[in-house]
C-alpha cells in the first residue's frame, strides 16, 4: 500500500486503508426507473436522492441508451483489444491525458499493485489532437461508434446531474455547464475496459485484483456491464476502514449501474456519497474468461471550479483535481 503521507486530498488518504478483503454481504442496490423523465421528474429526483445520500450506488432501467448502441460499441470494444499489442501501443495513453491504451498500468493506492486489465479511454477533446483514434483499416466504424456511444451516455448522466443540481439548490442546468463537450475543456471519458482471462493460473494470482478498491474521482458514473461476466462489489461508507461489507452488484445487459464520485461528493459539500467499489477475481467454479465492461465518466470540464453551497472545502478547478487522482493511479509504481 501506499503511505497516506504521499497524498494531498483527503479522498486518496483514505483510499490507502481499504485495501483488505473484508466480508461480504448481501445489500439491495435501489432500481430506478427513468421512463416519462421530464413528467416524473420531480419523483425520479427523489429516488436518485436518497439512493446517491445513502448507498452511493444505483441501477437506471428504461433509460434511453438504445440496446443496439450498447452492443455495438461492446462489440467495438472487444474488436480492440483483440488488436495486436504493436497496434494498440500506437494509441498509448500519455501521462495526465486520461486517453488512449493502457496495459496494467494502474496501480491503486488501496493495493499497491496493478490491476489486472487493459483499458482505452476515449475523452473526445483530446483524441484528434494526440492522434488516438485507430485508423479505419484497423477498425471500421470504431469512431463512429464511441462517439455516439458517448453523447449517449452524457445526455443520460445530465439528466441525473441536473437533478442534483435541484436538490443542492443550483441552477437545473448547473452541471450541464460545467460539462460542456463543446468547450476544449471537457473532459468526461468513455473508458473501454478488458479485464484479462484466467489462463494458467496459479494460486498466487488469485491474491491481486482485477481492479482494486477505490471510489471514482469524478462527478457521475454510468457502467455498462455483461451478464455473466460479475466481481463488481460495493461497501457503501466511506468512513468504514476495517473489515470493510462488501455487496456483488449483478451484471446485467441494458441496465446502466451509477455511482457519485469522489469530485460530486466534494461539490456537495460531502451531502452525496462517493462508494467504494472494486472488481474481485472469479471464484472456482465461477465464469473466469475475460470480463468487459464500459464506463462513461462524467468529469467536469477543467476550467470548472468546483466549490460545494457551504464552501466546506477549498475551491479548487476540475483540471488540477483530475491531475491529482490521475497522478496517484498511474504514476505511482507497485508495491
Amino acid at each position: 500500500m501506499a503511505n497516506a503521507a504521499d497524498y494531498a486530498l483527503k479522498e486518496l488518504n483514505k483510499e490507502t486503508t481499504i485495501g483488505g478483503v473484508g466480508v461480504e454481504i448481501e445489500r439491495t442496490v435501489p432500481r430506478i426507473d427513468l421512463t416519462d423523465f421530464d413528467a416524473r421528474k420531480a419523483e425520479i429526483t427523489e429516488e436518485l436522492w436518497a439512493a446517491a445520500t445513502d448507498i452511493g450506488f444505483f441501477q437506471l432501467i428504461n433509460h434511453g441508451v438504445p440496446t443496439h448502441l450498447i452492443d455495438d460499441a461492446f462489440l467495438k470494444s472487444k474488436h480492440f483489444f483483440d488488436l495486436p499489442q504493436e497496434v494498440k501501443a500506437q494509441y498509448p495513453m500519455a501521462r495526465g491525458t486520461n486517453s488512449g491504451w493502457e496495459y496494467k498500468a494502474q496501480v491503486r493506492p488501496s493495493t499497491g499493485t496493478a490491476d489486472q486489465k487493459e483499458s482505452y479511454q476515449v475523452t473526445i477533446s483530446r483524441m484528434d489532437e494526440l492522434g488516438l483514434w485507430p485508423t479505419p483499416e484497423e477498425l471500421a466504424g470504431f469512431k463512429a461508434s464511441m462517439l455516439t456511444f458517448e453523447r449517449a451516455n452524457w445526455g443520460v448522466a445530465m439528466k441525473v446531474l441536473g437533478c442534483f443540481a435541484g436538490k443542492l439548490g443550483m441552477p437545473t442546468d448547473f452541471f450541464t455547464t460545467a460539462h460542456d463537450p463543446m468547450k476544449p475543456t471537457y473532459q468526461s471519458t468513455v473508458r473501454l475496459i478488458h479485464y484479462l482471462a484466467m489462463k494458467d493460473t496459479k494460486q498466487e494470482d488469485y491474491k491481486y485484483w482485477r481492479a482494486g478498491a477505490h471510489s471514482d474521482y469524478n462527478c457521475l458514473t454510468l457502467l455498462h456491464q455483461r451478464t455473466g461476466q460479475g466481481g463488481l462489489q460495493v461497501a457503501p461508507g466511506k468512513d468504514q476502514v476495517e473489515r470493510l461489507a462488501w455487496t456483488e452488484v449483478e451484471p446485467l445487459d441494458g441496465i446502466i449501474t451509477c455511482n457519485i464520485g469522489d469530485m460530486l461528493m466534494r461539490w456537495s459539500d460531502d451531502l452525496l456519497q462517493s462508494t467504494l467499489h472494486r472488481v474481485r477475481m472469479p471464484k472456482p467454479g465461477e465464469y473466469d474468461g475475460p470480463r468487459y465492461s464500459i464506463a462513461f465518466f462524467a468529469q467536469a470540464n477543467k476550467d470548472a471550479m468546483i466549490v460545494g453551497p457551504q464552501e466546506k472545502y477549498e475551491p479548487m478547478s476540475a483540471g488540477d483535481y483530475m491531475q491529482m487522482r490521475l497522478s496517484a493511479n498511474f504514476d505511482k509504481k507497485e508495491t
